[in-house]
């Protein structure tokens, strides 16, 4: 009868810390590695190293040519409509970058709480099987 009971009170502590183990490594190292998963794709689904680099190309490869010869005019025109087409590029690029950016903090806030929000359920448990017994009692 003796060794009976010792074997079951190995199997519950076993139970116990493998239960401990799972729900304070396992599960919140997944949690922390799907964020992660989430912040490189979208990092890399806007493409913000590539967007970095580069800044001030032309939009979309937009760019004239000067021509042969010299004209002053022809010159200033082509220099200007280049100038804009960097700026352009400049433009969509920085508000690319800005819109991925978002996207990481809402990602990384939706992170932290869903990691905090799993420490917490057990919590939410107890406490609302006691006020839904309190509220069934009286």
């Amino acid at each position: 009868m003796e060794k009976t009971q010792t074997i079951q009170t190995e199997r519950v502590h076993s139970l116990l810390f493998l239960f401990l183990e799972w729900f304070f490594y396992d599960v919140p190292k997944g949690i922390l590695k799907a964020f992660w998963n989430f912040l490189r794709f979208y990092f890399n689904y806007f493409s913000i190293p590539l967007l970095l680099k580069t800044l001030f190309s032309p939009w979309r490869r937009y760019r004239w040519s000067y021509g042969r010869g010299f004209d002053l005019k022809r010159y200033l025109s082509t220099a200007l409509s280049n100038a804009i087409s960097r700026l352009l590029g400049a433009f969509i690029r920085i508000l690319t970058i800005f819109i991925g950016l978002v996207f990481e903090v809402l990602i990384l806030a939706a992170g932290v709480i869903v990691f905090c929000g799993w420490f917490l359920l057990p919590i939410l448990l107890v406490s609302s099987l006691y006020f839904g017994l309190r509220l069934l009692i009286g």
